[in-house]
């Protein structure tokens, strides 16, 4: 039962592009950092539901597939699920609309509270105030023996990291620079020594950087 982080980052380590607007609420250049994953077969299928056999196929779709593979439970941040950008409105139920890609679990982290939200796909929303020490135990309870994501934002992919709970990170570095936003590696200075680390290059260009226990 493996803590597990996936993260899409520039090549100089932003991993949540700055200036985020009720249009835009990723930031500007959040399409810069996803392109390629988005493409993928993979995402396409269980993100968009488009069931056409459409996407690229090669290393990035390996690590996509990869992402949704022996997931029991997730824990989140309030802005992954959409709080920040909906926070009075009692009928918001995610970005994802009716079939989140998750079919599992999922731990909101938030001081508002609210109560769960069940899918049919499986999916459910769970809000809590907890510290991510906490709320990553609960949901290796409610994993059944399979793998816990912790999957973002970043405060809370930091956290943590922080924390020493991560048992195996992959970060898909993008060939861009940002320049400016939140950082994933500020004041985690040293981290890679405790992981063994691998890297592959994907078609596109992208870097897959696996730190494993």
């Amino acid at each position: 039962m493996a803590v597990r982080v996936d993260l899409n980052i520039s090549l100089d380590g932003v991993a949540m592009p700055a200036d985020p607007t009720p249009e835009n609420p990723m930031g500007e250049d959040w399409g810069r950092l996803v392109a390629d994953y988005m493409a993928t077969k993979t995402f396409r299928e269980r993100v968009f539901g488009d069931t056409s056999g459409a996407g690229t196929t090669g290393v990035d779709d390996r690590y996509a597939t990869a992402y949704f593979e022996g997931i029991g439970a997730e824990v989140m941040g309030a802005a992954m699920f959409g709080l920040h950008s909906f926070p009075d409105d009692p009928d918001w139920r995610g970005w994802w609309g009716e079939e989140p890609p998750f079919r599992v679990p999922v731990i909101v982290l938030t001081h508002r509270r609210r109560e769960p939200i069940t899918f049919s796909n499986g999916t459910r929303f769970e809000f809590s105030s907890e510290s991510i020490t906490d709320a990553v135990a609960r949901a290796q309870g409610l994993a059944g023996g399979a793998d816990v994501r912790v999957g973002g934002g970043l405060s809370t992919v930091r956290a943590a990291l922080a924390a020493g709970l991560v048992d195996r990170l992959h970060v898909a570095v993008r060939p861009v620079i940002l320049g400016r936003g939140g950082r994933l590696w500020d004041d985690l200075r040293g981290l890679d020594t405790g992981y063994t680390v691998s890297s592959e290059v994907a078609e596109s260009g992208i870097v897959h950087v696996t730190f494993e226990r």
